[in-house]
């Protein structure tokens, strides 16, 4: 009797303390219940954005302000009178005679016409291709490529013009032929972009446009005007390292 009171009378034995790790060679451990974690949200998938492809006064606010410029024109011409229209048209001409009178005034009017109208090509080229230039390096620059075009090109064949008359090979009436428009411009744009795409887009685009202007070159309907076009698209190709470097400048 007394052996089980004393049996009875021992203190329980004390519970064993918590063990943060597994110990070698000892059954029944306990297992650390495993860590679960929340899996990582799904990236967000970029819809496409096709209205960024035209002008927006906000985005591109030169191409946006130019166009509608380009558009009011475009109305006088189609609905102006003849007479009226040839007289705007005659005083913007960047003809040699206009060149040698008033070259700064008759450079910058003589962009503010679209030959053909806004049905032209070179009116959907210029919508395009200035808006995605202008997402690139900016309203400021984008300028600057087109006129560099535009006034470099118009100096190259003006200045032939001027020359073929002076040395006999043109009558003294090439001296007055009409010259205006947005092409030489846009054409110089087009190869300023193709250096800012990816080469799949890149070489594409100027085999098309290139062949385009050597088509329009073999026709031999205005060859002075032909020959401006893929001047200024050499003009653009040639600014390539600049506008690279005002790329980089923009993103960063």
């Amino acid at each position: 009797m007394e052996n089980a009171a004393t049996a009875d009378a021992k203190p329980l034995a004390a519970p064993l303390p918590e063990v943060s790790g597994l110990l070698d060679a000892l059954p029944r451990q306990r297992v650390p219940a495993p860590t679960v974690t929340a899996p990582l949200p799904a990236p967000a998938t970029r819809l496409p954005r096709p209205w960024r492809l035209l002008p927006t006064p906000t985005g591109t606010p030169f191409t946006f302000g130019f166009a509608a410029l380009l558009a009011v024109t475009s109305l006088i011409t189609t609905y102006a009178s003849p007479s009226l229209v040839h007289a705007l048209h005659q005083g913007s001409s960047t003809d040699v005679a206009h060149l040698i009178r008033t070259p700064v005034l008759v450079l910058l009017a003589s962009a503010l016409w679209v030959a053909g109208g806004l049905v032209s090509p070179y009116a959907l080229c210029f919508l395009l291709v200035l808006t995605a230039l202008e997402r690139r390096i900016g309203g400021a620059r984008t300028a600057v490529v087109f006129l560099l075009g535009h006034v470099l090109a118009t100096l190259a064949t003006e200045g032939t013009v001027g020359f073929a008359v002076l040395f006999g090979h043109l009558p003294d009436s090439s001296l007055h032929r009409l010259d205006y428009g947005i092409s030489f411009g846009v054409a110089t744009s087009v190869g300023a972009l193709a250096g800012l795409v990816r080469p799949w887009l890149r070489w594409p685009m100027l085999l098309l446009f290139g062949g385009m202007l050597l088509e329009d070159l073999y026709e031999f309907t205005d060859p002075m005007t032909n020959w401006g076009h893929l001047i200024s698209l050499a003009i653009g190709v040639s600014t390539w390292p600049m506008i690279r470097r005002w790329a980089r400048a923009s993103a960063s």
